[in-house]
C-alpha cells in the first residue's frame, strides 16, 4: 500500500509554493515568486506580496498537480503554512487551503514555516536520525532547534535577539550599494575579498554574553560596525574596500552560526546538524560548517540551494511527517499566527 499523498502550500512571504510529496519522495515542486515586484522598493511590501499570492495561488497548485500527474482528488491531506510570516500572505494561503480542504473533504494541517525549512531535508537525504540539531537561517529567522522528532518533538534552544542573518546581509548589501536582495550579491562579492583583512565583531560570543546566551544570536551590532567602517572610509575620502568588507562580514556571521550550532551538537550529544532556510545557500556558511563539523565527527546535512528558499516542498515534507506520526489534523477554523512559536509544529 502506497504512503499518503500530501499537497503542501507555502505563502509566508513573497513566494507562492505548491508541492506534492508521497512519504519522503518529492513528486512535484512549483514556486511563483514576486521578488521582482519588490526589488524597486528595496524590500518586501506586504500588500504587494498578498496580491501576488492571490493571483498565483490556483495556477501554482494546478501546475504542481500537473507536474506530479495527479488530480486534486488523489491528494490524501493538505498542509499549509500557518505561521510565522506576513499576516496578509499567510491569510491568503490558509484561506485557500481551507477552501480546498472543505471542497474535497481532505484533512488539513496548519504547520510551522521555520520547522518546514528543516523538514525538507528528508526529501533529499532520507530519514532523520533519532535526535539532531537544526539551524534554520533565513531573511526573517535565525533559530537553533533540538529535534527529537520533526513532527512532535522540537525544542527551541536559541534564536536571534534582533536582526536575522539574512536580514543583516540585505542591510549590508544596501550599505555597499548592491542590488536587492543583498544576500546573494554580498556572498558573491565576499569571495573576491580577504576574510581576515577586517575583523568585525562576533555577537554574543564572548564573556558574560556567551554564558547568558549560549545559543542565541545578535547581528545588529555587526551591521552597525560595518556601517561605521563604511562611513569612516567615506569621511576620509577613501574608496570602500567592498570585497574585503563583504568577506569580513560574511566570516563573522558564518563563524558565529557554526560555532554555536556545533556547540549545541556536542552538548546535547547529537552527531547530525541539519541546516536549512534561505541563508543556508551562503557559500561561506556551507564550507565552514563542513570544515568544523568534520573536525568534531559531526555530519552536516544541507539540502541543495533550490530547497533553501521558501517552497511548497518543505511544507509538504512536514505535513507528510505529521501524517506518518498519526497527528490529528487542524481544525478548519485554524488561525494564522505571524509570530508562531518555534516549538509549535502544527496548529
Amino acid at each position: 500500500m502506497s504512503e499518503p499523498l500530501i499537497l503542501g502550500i507555502e505563502t509566508s512571504c513573497d513566494e507562492t509554493g505548491a508541492a506534492l510529496v508521497r512519504g519522503r519522495e518529492l513528486l512535484a515542486d512549483v514556486t511563483a515568486s514576486s521578488m521582482d515586484e519588490h526589488a524597486r522598493y528595496g524590500g518586501i511590501v506586504p500588500e504587494v506580496a498578498s496580491r501576488a499570492h492571490l493571483e498565483a495561488f490556483v495556477p501554482t497548485i494546478d501546475a504542481a498537480l500537473a507536474a506530479a500527474e495527479v488530480d486534486l482528488a488523489d491528494v490524501d491531506a493538505i498542509a499549509v503554512t500557518a505561521g510565522p510570516g506576513l499576516v496578509g500572505s499567510l491569510t491568503v494561503g490558509v484561506s485557500g487551503a481551507k477552501a480546498l480542504a472543505l471542497a474535497t473533504g481532505k484533512p488539513l494541517y496548519g504547520v510551522n514555516h521555520v520547522i518546514g525549512h528543516a523538514a525538507v531535508d528528508e526529501l533529499v537525504h532520507g530519514a532523520f536520525p533519532d535526535r539532531f540539531i537544526a539551524l534554520v537561517v533565513s531573511g526573517g529567522h535565525t533559530s537553533l532547534l533540538l529535534v527529537d522528532n520533526i513532527a512532535t518533538g522540537v525544542t527551541e534552544l536559541g534564536q536571534t535577539l534582533d536582526d536575522a542573518a539574512g536580514e543583516a546581509f540585505d542591510k549590508v548589501g544596501r550599505l555597499l550599494g548592491l542590488p536587492y536582495p543583498g544576500g546573494p550579491h554580498v556572498d558573491r562579492l565576499s569571495q573576491q575579498g580577504d576574510p581576515t583583512a577586517i575583523r568585525f565583531p562576533r555577537g554574543l560570543s564572548t564573556g558574560k554574553d556567551k554564558v547568558r546566551h549560549p545559543y542565541d544570536f545578535s547581528f545588529s551590532g555587526l551591521k552597525t560596525a560595518v556601517a561605521r567602517y563604511v562611513e569612516a572610509c567615506e569621511d576620509r575620502g577613501e574608496p570602500v574596500p567592498a570585497a574585503d568588507v563583504a568577506a569580513g562580514f560574511s566570516e563573522s556571521v558564518a563563524d558565529v552560526l557554526t560555532a554555536k550550532a556545533l556547540a549545541a551538537c556536542q552538548y546535547h550529544g547529537c552527531d547530525t546538524l541539519v541546516v536549512g532556510g534561505g541563508f543556508s545557500a551562503n557559500s561561506r556558511l556551507r564550507s565552514l560548517a563542513a570544515e568544523r563539523a568534520e573536525q568534531h565527527g559531526i555530519t552536516v546535512r544541507i539540502p541543495p540551494i533550490r530547497y533553501c528558499t521558501d517552497n511548497g516542498a518543505m511544507i509538504a515534507a512536514l505535513g507528510s511527517a505529521l501524517v506518518r506520526e498519526g497527528a490529528a489534523p487542524s481544525s478548519l477554523d485554524l488561525p494564522t499566527d505571524s509570530g508562531m512559536p518555534l516549538e509549535t509544529v502544527r496548529v
